[in-house]
């Protein structure tokens, strides 16, 4: 796995480049703002860009910007977004770009390693994986009647785990329950959400940024 961080920060950029090469990951290049960052990866073509949301020079959106910019120049790109609080709709537009290969992590969530580790190879290998606090605060400012208010609490639970891009059986396991009562919740999520079998996109995916997309249009 071939890795680029682009974080302002040196402590944490260098700690992170750290981190990763301790567990035997390739770090070929770190950056400390949204050029250095586009330019690492026209260099190197790397698998996973670790990118921090707020960069130089104004410390707005640079890093989203320069991530949505990174996967239009390297579509098969895994992006895993570090930020220090929840930002909704930085989270919401990087998202709509197309949830693969795609990732929504809180800083704090660096210093869990185990945590950190399983999201940053869940995103590289293809998956999603969004950090629960934001989870937690989009659910926190859903309003009433829109279609998230059919869901159960239940099923609120496992779309939660969902946007945290666990599978079925980890999600089984988490709510200590069989498979089969995930795939029940599933499809009954599928269902109140209005997202047919037929759908050529990923039910999963849409019904995540169906939430992510309400939450941002009603905040």
């Amino acid at each position: 796995m071939r890795i680029v961080i682009a974080e302002d920060d040196p402590l944490l950029r260098e700690g992170l480049a750290l981190l990763l090469r301790a567990e035997s990951l390739d770090v070929v290049a770190t950056a400390a703002d949204a050029d250095g960052f586009l330019a690492a990866v026209d260099a190197h073509e790397p698998d996973v860009a670790i990118v921090d949301v707020r960069m130089p020079p104004t410390h707005t959106d640079e890093g989203i910007t320069a991530a949505v910019e990174a996967r239009r120049r390297q579509p098969d790109l895994a992006v895993l977004v570090l930020s220090a609080y929840v930002e909704q709709a930085f989270a919401t537009e990087l998202l709509a770009q197309g949830s693969a290969r795609l990732g929504y992590l809180l800083k704090e969530r660096v210093g869990r390693v185990e945590e950190f580790m399983n999201a940053l190879r869940r995103v590289a290998a293809g998956g999603t994986a969004i950090d629960p606090e934001v989870v937690a605060q989009l659910f926190a400012r859903t309003r009433p009647d829109t279609r998230l208010e059919r869901l159960s609490p239940r099923e609120r639970d496992v779309l939660a785990l969902m946007a945290e891009g666990l599978g079925n059986t980890a999600i089984a396991e988490r709510l200590f329950v069989t498979d089969g009562a995930v795939h029940k919740h599933i499809r009954s999520i599928f269902a109140k959400l209005d997202l047919a079998p037929a759908d050529r996109a990923d039910r999963r995916v849409t019904a995540v940024l169906r939430y992510l997309e309400d939450a941002q249009r009603r905040a």
